[in-house]
């Protein structure tokens, strides 16, 4: 199952049946689990630890160091969990001791081809990277987002869950949960409702949702006015309380 055009260092951790094509290179402090599948011409450098059923397709880049200047050639980690597919010359970066060295990809996330992940970034789970799609540093990408082709997110930034960006879009603030933004720089519009039904959400969680939303966006309320609104709404309604949670973690601001 491991091609013998390969090259893999002998210290990498190498589960009985992943599977590795011609000319793929594997450094040493490499872990990759069981069912995986690394393509043709794939580099992955460690220290890199690689869950199970992991699809790598042939010219990703993975594990290398960051591209970061202040970078001096520390022992930082890269952690990528689950069933993840990572598509052709997708590049993600391991962290910096700038941060806390670790840079973190969940499970079940789509990559798809030129994604980029730079280093210390932090990816939940069931998001999608459309091509093209490029994080700066230190950015959070949470649970179910979706970043549209040729998204650009500035340096940390926080894109909550279920959020969803059009294509081309330049994104400087953060993004609260279950938001539609598109344009460069990117601006809010509406709720991605279109995710919403997919994702099963009831007729009374999307119209509390979209009372939230005009709380932030609509009354012309400032934003700590606006949260005491959805403190109220959110005791009937756990997805408002996620959303509540995110604009109180927030740092950067919204996109508003």
């Amino acid at each position: 199952m491991i091609d013998p055009r390969s090259v893999i260092d002998p210290a990498a951790r190498i589960a009985e049946n992943v599977r590795i094509g011609p000319y793929a290179v594997i450094g040493a402090d490499v872990e990759i689990g069981s069912g995986s599948r690394v393509g043709p011409h794939v580099v992955i450098n460690g220290p890199a630890r690689i869950g199970a059923d992991n699809t790598i397709y042939q010219f990703a880049s993975i594990g290398d160091t960051p591209q970061d200047k202040k970078y001096s050639n520390e022992p930082t980690l890269l952690v990528i969990g689950n069933r993840n597919v990572i598509r052709e010359y997708v590049t993600i970066n391991r962290g910096t001791v700038q941060d806390e060295g670790i840079t973190r990809v969940g499970d079940d996330n789509w990559i798809m081809a030129y994604a980029h992940i730079a280093h210390d970034c932090r990816v939940g789970n069931h998001t999608v990277f459309a091509n093209g799609a490029t994080l700066g540093g230190h950015v959070r990408v949470d649970d179910y987002a979706t970043l549209g082709g040729f998204t650009l997110v500035h340096q940390r930034c926080l894109i909550g869950s279920y959020a969803f960006s059009a294509y081309g879009s330049g994104i400087h603030k953060d993004i609260p949960p279950y938001v539609l933004v598109s344009g460069s720089p990117a601006h809010p519009h509406g709720l991605n409702k279109e995710g919403l039904r997919r994702h099963g959400f009831s007729n009374k969680a999307q119209q509390d949702l979209q009372k939230a939303y005009r709380y932030i966006y609509r009354e012309g309320l400032p934003l700590g006015k606006a949260i005491v609104k959805l403190r109220e709404l959110s005791a009937e309604c756990r997805e408002v309380d996620i959303l509540l949670d995110f604009l109180q973690q927030q740092t950067r601001g919204i996109i508003r």
